[in-house]
């Protein structure tokens, strides 16, 4: 019999962060590996679907800035995606510097059969949690908003505890526990 510890017992809120950020990752890209994406194009084509579905036609840097993920890796993404015909990238003529995203046919319909994947293994992951429309999941992504509105830069003072005070010095602060 193993006497391990579960993952969670005395873990640090980063740590958490991460393992579960990782865990998810691995089973997005397992569940749309067979309609030939990753984890991370998932994320580009599925923000981009959603973005054109409400009017938008964003440059690859407004997607970078919607996804989260570093300019220079959107490029990449955008460039794999074009040439496995996914997507059209396309200057812009108002700034010839911007390159605008738009999803082709295949792009389209690939993206949507995704969503309907991911969204069943969401469900799925988020069963404990009382599934996609529980109220504990509702709250949990509301705590996970309040995480990602913390600007990653502390010199900015920004953010939801900008005024709170310092840990005591005994405790470890939160740079420090992730």
């Amino acid at each position: 019999m193993s006497s391990a510890k579960p993952v969670s017992e005395n873990a640090t809120p980063g740590f958490l962060v991460w393992r579960l950020s990782t865990k998810w990752r691995v089973a997005v890209d397992r569940a749309v590996g067979p309609l030939g994406l990753t984890h991370a194009q998932y994320s580009l084509v599925a923000s981009l679907y959603g973005m054109h579905r409400a009017g938008e036609h964003p440059s690859q840097r407004r997607l970078a800035d919607h996804t989260g993920l570093e300019p220079l890796y959107v490029s990449k993404l955008a460039r794999s995606l074009e040439t496995a015909g996914l997507l059209d990238r396309t200057r812009d003529p108002a700034d010839p510097r911007a390159v605008r995203l738009t999803l082709t046919e295949d792009g389209r319909a690939v993206t949507r059969r995704a969503i309907s994947v991911v969204q069943g293994l969401l469900e799925q992951l988020l069963a404990p949690l009382g599934g996609l429309d529980g109220e504990r999941t509702r709250a949990f992504s509301r705590e996970l908003a309040v995480l990602l509105d913390v600007p990653l830069d502390p010199h900015t003072g920004a953010g939801p505890r900008s005024g709170a005070a310092a840990p005591p010095p005994d405790e470890p602060s939160p740079e420090e526990q992730s």
